[in-house]
């Protein structure tokens, strides 16, 4: 159970920082208006929190796993808001990106 929490709240911190990047990117780069940035300044801010509620108490550990996450979940996002189309190496480097994640995050440890 505590692997599953721990994906759901990897999920949720991707989606308001990619979401809160993809938002300022809006408002500033593609000239939407300072509300977008706001947005996405907001988002940023509550990925910070979710982060605080992994299981794991080592701020190292679960921001270092959190990068495969960040990594996949960009591509996916470009995919989804952008139309991007990812070719086999940025898959290839997803996945090998989520495989350190997990080895990061749920190896078995000693103590």
């Amino acid at each position: 159970m505590l692997i599953l929490r721990s994906a759901a709240l990897f999920v949720l911190a991707a989606l308001f920082e990619i979401g809160g990047a993809w938002l300022v990117w809006q408002g500033v780069r593609e000239h939407r208006g300072w509300l977008w940035a706001a947005g996405g300044v907001l988002a940023l801010g509550a990925y910070g929190f979710v982060a605080t509620f992994q299981p794991d108490a080592h701020f190292g550990r679960v921001l270092a796993a959190y990068g495969g996450i960040f990594v996949a979940g960009s591509i996916l996002w470009g995919v989804v808001a952008d139309g991007y189309r990812p070719d086999r190496w940025d898959i290839t480097g997803a996945l090998i990106c989520l495989t350190g994640m997990a080895v990061i995050m749920w190896a078995p440890r000693n103590g």
